[in-house]
């Protein structure tokens, strides 16, 4: 697996874990991300490791699941089971707009290039992906759109507003 992390292949730290026979086991691992059922079952345990958390949300499972918990996690990684399931944008938006999570975003699962702008728009920092081909291609693909229309959570200024600001530069240059 590779990971892309603001728009450059790096290190992936993070430990991804459904089996939680016991927390001292995990605690050596470092920063783990567990399931949405095993943070339930063992949150304190999870807790008491003092070690980075993240969570792994299937398409779903809402945010709303774990809004109260929201700060104890430093990444949450988002599932995109196949390329036509799209829940996981809506997810993303929800956990940087309504509720205000700060922390790395991840895109995991079917995470193909034709999406990359699109989850960049909604929040997403990281995608891990499958191949070193498809890392490639991705990372092609970063800074291929500079311009929107629509403004969205990057806030990238939109063209339109480029336009106006763009106008009012030339009318400042007339009248001075």
């Amino acid at each position: 697996m590779a990971l892309i992390k603001h728009g450059k292949l790096a290190e992936d730290i993070w430990h991804d874990t459904d089996d939680f026979a016991d927390a001292q086991a995990l605690a050596p691992m470092g920063p783990i991300i567990v399931d949405l059922d095993t943070w339930r079952r063992h949150r304190d345990e999870i807790l008491a490791l003092d070690s980075p958390v993240g969570l792994r949300l299937q398409p779903g499972q809402t945010p709303d699941l774990v809004a109260s918990d929201l700060h104890h996690f430093d990444l949450i990684a988002l599932e995109f089971a196949k390329f036509t399931d799209g829940r996981a944008y809506s997810q993303a938006r929800l956990l940087r707009e309504r509720h205000g999570f700060k922390g790395e975003l991840r895109a995991v699962g079917d995470v193909l290039r034709d999406q990359l702008t699109f989850m960049l728009r909604c929040g997403f920092d990281s995608f891990q992906v499958a191949t070193d081909s498809r890392a490639a291609a991705i990372l092609e693909a970063v800074d291929e759109f500079a311009h929107w229309y629509q403004l969205a959570l990057d806030r990238s200024a939109t063209i339109p507003s480029l336009r106006r600001a763009a106008g009012a530069t030339e009318a400042a240059g007339e009248t001075g």
